[in-house]
């Protein structure tokens, strides 16, 4: 006896002039509040708000959008997957940030990582020498600036916690 719950059915694909929706994506074109234009809006599934807005075509009559098809959703959803990774490795990177440093005991590579929670965010300063041992680690504040000066600033105080 098949289950017809809903989350075991394939999403309906809509194919519509300003509605389309697939491959994970929905592209709906709206009206431009800031002129007379047309945007479109890329909302990736789960998601509340649009991953991406951009511009998007007048149609013919010049009044209206022009529609969307088969090609265009694909461009989209290319270019909303592309934006997306690339906000993601952004986003990486600023949370897992490393520098190495030459100091008097040799090359040491210092790492900041910081977990961005809501309600209590934390970060952690960590120091491996060029062998990979941990030479330290110590809690810092999330807003902790890693940078050269920093990181020698620390190694030069015995990896005190830093203030």
């Amino acid at each position: 006896m098949p289950n017809d719950t809903p989350h075991d059915e394939a999403p309906e694909k809509i194919q519509e002039p300003r509605l389309w929706t697939g491959d994970g994506w929905t592209a709906q074109v709206i009206k431009n509040e800031d002129d007379d234009g047309w945007a479109v809006a890329m909302l990736k599934d789960g998601e509340p708000e649009p991953a991406l807005v951009g511009p998007w075509t007048m149609g013919r009559d010049k009044k209206n959008p022009k529609p969307l098809d088969g090609n265009a959703f694909s461009t989209l959803v290319k270019t909303a997957n592309e934006f997306v990774r690339r906000h993601e490795q952004q986003l990486h990177a600023s949370l897992h940030q490393s520098i190495s440093v030459a100091a008097a005991a040799g090359s040491i590579t210092v790492r900041l990582d910081i977990v961005p929670d809501e309600d209590n965010p934390s970060a952690t300063l960590s120091a491996e020498d060029a062998g990979g041992d941990t030479l330290a680690e110590v809690r810092v504040a999330p807003s902790f600036k890693l940078n050269r000066s920093t990181a020698l600033a620390w190694i030069d105080a015995g990896f005190a916690k830093p203030r």
